[in-house]
């Protein structure tokens, strides 16, 4: 590059699904990024993907990020290396877009933001879904008093046989979890996001393993139902300080009708809303009656979060799921699995 090149300098770590889809397409296209390594600790997936965006490829984290000096790096390794990843980036100067979940753990994803906030770096968090207009729309409608006073929302992430037939997603040790962590955790973001993140006053859940230990093919490819060893389903219920509360449904293998399921239901006392694609409504005399409505959802999410997060490390004061929202999503991931696994409920 000639030395009036101002793009930022970003790699990546991991080279999966997500890395090429969403995270290299992006920056290969973006005006303001130059997309220089990617680092996977499989030399062949991370030398096939770095072939394919003209970039270097790497094995080790440490060697890439010392050789290459990037200005972003995007954290799209399993789960378990989130901590250790974004901690490594931030030391060494970068600015990190990462993955959700943030951690395994509400500890480590309290060092994260720490880490974040004495770099003076941006971390955020790919909560793609709160991005879209619909959720904006209606994130602006409740704050408005549109719905008056929403009591009760239904998130509902839900696949009849869709568990993942590849990375890791059916191993909970690196994983972490099953579909709460993988799909869930995206509607109960996008639905605290709408609802302006009340503060939860406890939570109840319950987790089951029944079909993913006694299938092995679905939607998404096979899967070892011997190794299988995450939930299949979950279901919690979070009560605000407000009164108010939300009820998360999330699964990858459910008898359901529907293949899949990915929305939020608001009821409000003066009118409800349903999130995908954005639709609000009231009864009247017993008839429905649209007081807004999109006629198709929003499908540019990912592309208006990873151009939110360099926009904002560029300066811009766009809002982004940041280190201190990944830690309070975290923290309630943690308090539904210990729900779910104690049988408590667990007061926040």
């Amino acid at each position: 590059m000639s030395g009036s090149d101002t793009r930022l300098r970003v790699a990546i770590i991991g080279a999966g699904n997500i890395a090429e889809r969403v995270h290299a397409s992006f920056y290969h296209t973006c005006s303001d990024t130059h997309l220089v390594g990617i680092c996977d600790n499989r030399p062949e997936q991370a030398q096939l993907l770095a072939t394919k965006y003209g970039c270097e490829a790497f094995d080790d984290v440490d060697t890439m990020l010392s050789t290459l000096r990037p200005d972003v790096v995007s954290v799209c390794s399993p789960n378990r290396f989130h901590h250790q990843h974004v901690l490594t980036a931030l030391a060494t100067g970068c600015h990190v877009m990462c993955e959700k979940p943030p951690a395994m753990s509400p500890a480590e994803a309290n060092e994260m933001r720490l880490a974040a906030r004495k770099a003076k770096k941006v971390l955020a968090y790919d909560f793609h879904h709160r991005f879209a207009l619909d959720v904006q729309l209606l994130r602006e409608q409740v704050a408005a008093g549109t719905l008056g006073e929403v009591y009760v929302t239904t998130a509902r992430a839900l696949r009849r046989c869709g568990v993942p037939g590849w990375g890791v997603f059916t191993n909970k040790t690196l994983q972490g979890g099953g579909p709460l962590i993988d799909i869930g955790i995206h509607m109960l973001d996008a639905a605290l996001f709408v609802l302006g993140f009340p503060a939860v006053k406890c939570v109840s859940a319950h987790s089951f393993q029944k079909l993913g230990t006694t299938k092995s093919n679905g939607q998404f490819g096979t899967w070892d139902p011997a190794s299988y060893s995450v939930e299949d389903a979950l279901f919690a219920t979070l009560e605000f300080h407000n009164g108010g509360i939300l009820r998360l449904e999330t699964s990858f293998a459910l008898n359901i009708p529907e293949q899949s399921i990915m929305n939020v239901q608001f009821c409000g006392d003066k009118a409800g809303a349903t999130m995908f694609p954005a639709h609000i409504y009231q009864d009247d005399a017993g008839q429905l009656v649209t007081l807004m409505q999109r006629e198709t959802a929003d499908d540019l999410r990912h592309a208006r979060s990873m151009a939110a997060f360099i926009d904002h490390v560029k300066g811009s004061p766009v809002a982004l799921a940041e280190a201190e929202q990944g830690y309070e999503i975290q923290r309630l991931v943690q308090a539904i699995y210990d729900a779910a696994e104690q049988g408590v409920t667990v007061a926040l």
